[in-house]
């Protein structure tokens, strides 16, 4: 995924913290809290305090955050001939959201259940019939309550709008303001520090301490994010308004990277601040090559082994009745995934899986390879 910056001053690479955009994130973790380790705690006692009412209308609309981040939560990128600034509080980005127009309103609503179109800027559900269309019958598929937002959503947009405007409020009020007051210093020190790093060090250090998935290209004109679907946005293009790009932290997002990329709308990075206490994540390099070394069964075979104990190659190919050099080739390739660690004792040398980095693929496997 890349986001092209040629050409764009350096003024308008700017720092913001968002309310709205902590609160999806917030959101999403309620909903899914397996993706958010971190944050079990926080989830099961905000949940268990949810009005009842509350926590159901929170389920009507939860597509709009559960599997993944709907760009109403960051519509300050896509006003149209806005300046791309965050509201200071909530309401405020609550009045922002209220100035995005229905077509981008509803386009960003239905994105992740009833378009796959999004990404290409094409025509809106509210003017083009087939994409109607398209959008209820892609909702059927997903069941009745899907059919009734969407139908509500095309048919009259403004009371779906002020009806997830009061969702929003309420949910400030049950827990969100008391959230944001304990995150919120947290962030606008990370957005200072980061602004303060790309003014003295220049954007290419600023991109690093974002995170190690980003990476600035040597000419300085493209940041390429590390992730696994493909995207490109042109931050200089003056379709977006006023040409920029925001970066944006988040307290609730580890271990998601997400990238605004929608053709008219402002490109976003939308960051998890460090913590120390969790991993960094690998890169999808390394994680195509760990995947790929675990395919083989011989190598599924020597990780039981190396689980238990450190081994010599001659050891490994006494055991399973194969040759020194092809037990080498395996230990390579696991090696070369980062999941076997070598060391010398003597004149012997010895491996051993890396039980730390395997924990990360997932605790089936390690399970597996220790029954």
């Amino acid at each position: 995924m890349h986001i092209d910056i040629a050409g764009l001053a350096p003024d308008r690479i700017v720092f913001e913290t968002s309310p709205l955009a902590e609160l999806g994130l917030a959101l999403h973790a309620l909903s899914e809290p397996g993706h958010h380790p971190g944050l079990h705690g926080w989830a099961t006692a905000t949940a268990s305090a949810l009005e009842p009412d509350l926590a159901d209308r929170l389920h009507e609309a939860d597509f709009l955050w559960r599997h993944t981040f709907s760009d109403v939560f960051m519509a300050f990128a896509g006003v149209r001939g806005g300046n791309g600034r965050t509201g200071a509080n909530l309401a405020e980005d609550l009045d922002i959201l209220d100035r995005l127009d229905d077509e981008r309103f509803v386009a960003a609503a239905l994105e992740f259940n009833c378009s796959s179109l999004y990404g290409i800027g094409a025509p809106s559900p509210l003017s083009d019939a087939l994409m109607r269309a398209r959008a209820l019958d892609m909702a059927a598929v997903r069941g009745p309550q899907q059919v009734e937002f969407a139908q509500q959503l095309l048919d009259d947009p403004a009371s779906v709008r002020r009806w997830i405007r009061r969702l929003f409020e309420d949910c400030d009020q049950a827990f969100f303001a008391d959230t944001w007051r304990r995150v919120r210093v947290q962030l606008v020190a990370d957005a200072r520090h980061k602004t303060d790093l790309l003014r003295r060090k220049g954007l290419g250090e600023a991109v690093g301490a974002v995170s190690p998935a980003l990476s600035l290209d040597e000419a300085g004109t493209r940041i390429s994010a590390d992730k696994l679907n493909e995207g490109l946005a042109n931050a200089a293009d003056p379709a977006v308004g006023r040409p920029g790009l925001t970066l944006v932290p988040s307290a609730f997002g580890w271990p998601h990277l997400n990238l605004l990329y929608a053709p008219g709308w402002r490109p976003v990075i939308h960051y998890p601040v460090h913590r120390p206490e969790l991993p960094s994540p690998a890169s999808v390099e390394l994680l195509r090559l760990r995947m790929e070394a675990l395919a083989h069964p011989v190598r599924m075979r020597l990780c039981r082994q190396l689980a238990r104990s450190p081994y010599t190659t001659g050891e490994l190919a006494e055991t399973y009745g194969i040759t020194a050099p092809e037990v080498s080739r395996h230990l390579a390739a696991l090696k070369k995934a980062g999941l076997v660690t070598t060391r010398r004792r003597g004149r012997y040398v010895q491996h051993q899986l890396d039980l730390t980095v395997v924990a990360r693929l997932g605790s089936d496997f390690l399970e597996g390879i220790l029954r």
